[in-house]
């Protein structure tokens, strides 16, 4: 059983969900099933409930997962995870033991020529729900420039965004972009002295302006935040220094038991609010082995937090 996509830190996720057996675990990106397969085979007793709002990544799970979902340990929901954990949560059965969310663009997604993500696709296009309305063509062709100088500052932490938002104006006033090979090629050209392509950050803040990624992500932690999930582990991958400083900062509010403000000299508030522990000091990242197999992994971090009981 192949997939198009190679899960990330897969070792490292099934060893800490290694002790998850007879309870339910939400894969809040199930992708193309890769972490899922190996969680379940892996646990005889373990169930999934798996979210995902790619079509062709459903549609392939289905298929390739049949056996899991014929014997009724695995279900998988449409939408975006930030929507459907809810949903997540009131199907499972058994006790929510685990909760594993990989945050990144799959494999197919970025080698796909007809999605947009990648840097020399037929397309300007970028959703990860290919039923939403924002395109990455929209942002670029039709965004004020201010609003595209907030994205590659708030969202690429690009030095140099007054500059590329304006050339990305000028430009487009003689031409719209319409491929993202196109609008990679230009930046290339204009910013070339850069250590890493200088489409890089770029097409990262606007992916993440198209797919809502860090609300999306925040909206997660919310509802995780507020559900009761006795002992269950959080385990969330990220790629990118933005998404980790969220599930960094959050895990370290929930393992925080006085809550008081800093100026207060003694404790007001009972000292009593913490909700769990975080598993590991630094974040989880890939082997060398791992790199070298999958050089896509190099940037992905897992953090993890369990539950007080």
């Amino acid at each position: 059983m192949s997939s198009p996509h190679i899960p990330v830190l897969k070792n490292e996720v099934l060893e800490l969900f290694s002790l998850c057996d007879n309870g339910v675990l939400i894969d809040c990106t199930l992708g193309f099933g890769g972490h899922t397969q190996a969680l379940l085979s892996a646990h005889p007793n373990l169930d999934i409930i798996g979210i995902d709002q790619d079509e062709q990544a459903r549609e392939y799970c289905k298929t390739h997962l049949a056996s899991f979902i014929h014997t009724q340990r695995l279900k998988i929901l449409s939408g975006n995870f930030s929507c459907q954990i809810q949903q997540a949560l009131q199907q499972a059965q058994k006790p929510i033991v685990g909760v594993l969310a990989d945050i990144g663009v799959s494999s197919l997604q970025l080698d796909d020529p007809m999605r947009g993500f990648g840097f020399h696709s037929h397309t300007l296009d970028m959703r990860m729900n290919q039923n939403s309305i924002l395109k990455a063509s929209e942002v670029i062709n039709s965004y004020p420039k201010t609003e595209l100088e907030r994205i590659f500052r708030d969202y690429g932490e690009i030095k140099e965004y007054k500059k590329m938002a304006s050339l990305i104006c000028e430009q487009r006033k003689r031409e719209a972009f319409s491929t993202a090979e196109q609008l990679s090629s230009f930046l290339q050209k204009h910013f070339s002295k850069h250590k890493i392509h200088p489409a890089t950050l770029a097409f990262q803040a606007i992916r993440i302006e198209v797919n809502n990624e860090l609300e999306v992500l925040q909206n997660l932690l919310i509802s995780l935040e507020n559900a009761s999930l006795p002992h269950c582990i959080v385990g969330i991958i990220s790629f990118h220094s933005l998404e980790d400083r969220i599930i960094k900062n959050t895990f370290k509010a929930w393992e925080q038991s006085c809550i008081c403000p800093p100026q207060i000299f003694k404790c007001e508030c009972g000292n009593h609010h913490n909700r769990g522990k975080i598993l590991y000091k630094k974040p989880l990242t890939a082997t060398p082995q791992e790199c070298k197999l999958n050089p896509r992994s190099r940037s992905a971090k897992l953090r993890a937090f369990q539950f007080l009981g």
